[in-house]
């Protein structure tokens, strides 16, 4: 357990400041006359036409006493209705009524409100931030969920991504100095300047996953016939997802729709996932003497389009 204890006292001093921030210590959420376990009882039961009771203390993992006695002052004000299941008469079947619901509404936006007033006052990197952790968060203590992958075309802001993901990645996994970070930005840089690429021939590529950059790849004219794929990267995090497969799909489609007859490509030879890449999407390694932008270079490969 002692190892435990930094984490613990964080977890528990967080429970604390948010319980404070969003006000559910009062015996009254946001002064609306219920507390908070009354005001999600509400909130489940509008979340559709009919709900029976032990569904309900299922959902909410309830005491069934304490539920009873929610229900009972609903009841007494007017804010539900309780019948008999009419394929069992030992359950009883709840339902909003129009007074209830009108005032989950009420409950509903006052907390909206509560939450953008907390929003507004961040500013918009720091709310993405916010929600991100929060979803992180969710995640982890909810289980493994599926992720939505996607690839786009880059955008403002990747450009400068690129080049310092690159730089902090190859150092801390591979020991590449500063000089690798300095030629990833002269390629990106390259590309975006005016007039640097041709659109029609050339392009970058970004992957996300849940809306969160993850990875890149780049595809260059190298002469009329041949493309080069340069800056493919994939962040540790987002590794097993297939991104790095997708990625280079990408690259490869493009270069064979718009009429190059090759692609090319060159790396280090201590990059072994990125190899296997390569090799799944058919290119073959190929000798050739030199390097291609950067001493850590020492293999080159190609595909046929």
């Amino acid at each position: 357990m002692s190892e435990l204890t930094p984490q613990i006292a964080a977890v528990r001093s967080f429970n604390r400041f948010y319980t404070k921030v969003i006000g559910t210590l009062g015996e009254s959420l946001l002064d609306s006359g219920h507390t908070l376990t009354e005001a999600r009882v509400l909130f489940e039961l509008a979340q559709r036409e009919t709900m029976p009771v032990v569904a309900l203390r299922k959902e909410l993992d309830l005491d069934a006493g304490y539920l009873s006695r929610i229900l009972h002052r609903f009841d007494a004000d007017g804010l539900v209705t309780r019948d008999r299941s009419p394929h069992d008469a030992r359950q009883q079947i709840l339902t909003l009524t129009p007074e209830g619901r009108k005032t989950q509404a009420a409950l509903d936006g006052r907390t909206d409100d509560q939450v953008a007033e907390l929003l507004e006052s961040l500013t918009p990197s720091d709310r993405e931030r916010l929600v991100r952790s929060l979803t992180t968060a969710r995640d982890i203590l909810d289980g493994p969920t599926p992720r939505q992958v996607t690839v786009r075309t880059a955008r403002t802001g990747d450009y400068g991504w690129i080049a310092y993901r690159h730089g902090v990645l190859y150092n801390g996994e591979h020991g590449f100095d500063e000089t690798f970070e300095g030629v990833c930005a002269r390629i990106v840089a390259d590309f975006a300047s005016a007039g640097g690429h041709d659109p029609d021939r050339e392009r970058t590529w970004i992957a996300e996953v849940d809306g969160d950059r993850a990875g890149s790849v780049m595809c260059l004219a190298e002469d009329a016939e041949t493309a080069r794929l340069r800056v493919l990267l994939v962040e540790p995090w987002a590794r097993g997802t297939g991104i790095g497969f997708r990625l280079v799909d990408e690259c490869v489609d493009f270069a064979r729709r718009v009429g190059y007859r090759r692609m090319v490509l060159s790396t280090n030879g201590d990059l072994h996932a990125a190899r296997r890449i390569y090799e799944r999407a058919g290119f073959a390694r190929v000798d050739k003497v030199g390097g291609h932008g950067h001493s850590v270079v020492d293999q080159h490969w190609e595909k046929l389009l």
